[in-house]
């Protein structure tokens, strides 16, 4: 494919999550890596050198007539003016979790793409890992049968340990239920469709927080201003009930990402935050039999945390991901799967948990999406440039 008829892609925001969005996305077949933006100059600058790029303001990003998508990966606060620049500038826009910080927003940026013309994506893209679709075939196939219930945890002992600056993290906006929620809302909304009614606690186990990461807050405290444990009963529009607990409060625990139930066997869904991972499901009562997603397109262990032990395996990293199918559905005309709507439904549904926290009841998610379209092994293959994984 020639440089032309690959859409050129422009990055706004250059700051942790950037490097692997950057590093990945010359390895996707429809994408071309232009320029990089911050509001930080001399943060734009050093991206750029690294992966060869130039280094714009924002302003002048948004004016370049050969950039096509906005990668916005701002800080959640900025999400929403980011990327309502963007498309007011015309670009197709693919944007971090969650999509913007209050629902109405996110709704509000659904409408301007589909009165543009234009695509709107958000992270996370996860789901279309080799993990996420082994999970979605069994399912499909009904394996499990009509899943019933299910259980969703999310559970450590928050940021301070590991990320540089993690004081937005305890503040409103963020939270473990905003920060991690959007990867495992994104995984059961493709497996099991609409969230239509939301009970929930929330609470914050500790008022303050110790940074014993490396770097400038090292020592210091941090005043929590969220919760930081929410626990939820969530019911979708398919008749299931799923317990839903996310919780920076927990030293240590047993349980599995997600677990589904269903008439016919159980279903063990990898960690959604990445893309790869093992799938393990029953037949009735039989033993678990496993499916890993290692020979699968984006399920091959290829990156590691700086900050892990050596203990832990690496793991399946494709950030781009969504930000290719986004490209492959401007080239060829057909819905992406990462989609505005979905981040905006999964958004809705976060809301509602934190609001059924304070407020008791049961609380009634308004918007509906429909499952994205699965993603065949031809499909995802079809979007990857290098030769192997």
């Amino acid at each position: 494919m020639s440089d032309m008829s690959k859409l050129g892609v422009g990055v706004i925001g250059c700051g942790n999550i950037s490097t692997i969005y950057l590093r990945n996305m010359p390895n996707f077949r429809d994408l071309r890596l232009v320029a990089c933006a911050d509001l930080r100059p001399e943060v734009a600058r050093d991206q750029a050198g690294l992966f060869g790029i130039e280094a714009l303001t924002i302003e002048a990003l948004l004016a370049r007539p050969d950039i096509q998508i906005v990668v916005n990966l701002t800080t959640p606060n900025a999400h929403f003016a980011v990327s309502h620049a963007a498309l007011t500038a015309g670009k197709h826009v693919f944007g971090e979790k969650p999509i913007t910080v209050e629902a109405a927003d996110a709704a509000a940026l659904v409408a301007e793409a589909a009165q543009r013309g234009l695509k709107l994506g958000c992270a996370p893209d996860t789901f279309l890992g080799g993990g996420g679709r082994t999970a979605r075939e069994l399912v499909d196939a009904g394996r499990i049968g009509k899943v019933l219930y299910g259980t969703c945890f999310l559970m450590s002992h928050g940021m301070e340990h590991w990320h540089p600056d993690p004081t937005f993290f305890f503040k409103p906006g963020g939270g473990p239920i905003l920060d991690m929620g959007p990867y495992y809302l994104a995984a059961l909304i493709n497996l099991l469709g609409s969230v239509t009614h939301v009970q929930g606690r929330a609470s914050s186990g500790f008022a303050t927080r110790l940074v014993s990461s490396k770097g400038p807050m090292n020592g210091k405290s941090i005043t929590v201003e969220t919760p930081t444990t929410v626990m939820a009963l969530l019911h979708f529009e398919t008749g299931a009930d799923i317990v839903f607990t996310m919780s920076w409060d927990v030293w240590k625990h047993g349980h599995a990402p997600i677990e589904l139930y269903g008439t016919e066997g159980s279903l063990r869904v990898p960690d959604p935050n990445f893309f790869g991972g093992v799938v393990q499901y029953t037949e009735k009562s039989s033993d678990w039999i496993s499916l890993a997603a290692d020979d699968r397109a984006f399920g091959k262990p290829n990156w590691r945390s700086p900050n892990w032990p050596d203990h832990m395996p690496s793991q399946a990293n494709y950030r781009c991901l969504g930000v290719a199918d986004l490209a492959s559905a401007v080239l060829h005309g057909t819905p992406h799967r990462a989609s505005g709507a979905l981040a905006s439904h999964a958004l809705e549904v976060m809301h509602a948990t934190l609001k059924a926290g304070v407020e008791g009841g049961e609380i009634a998610v308004q918007s509906r999406v429909d499952r994205p379209a699965a993603m065949s092994e031809t499909d995802a293959l079809a979007l990857w440039a290098a030769e192997t994984f």
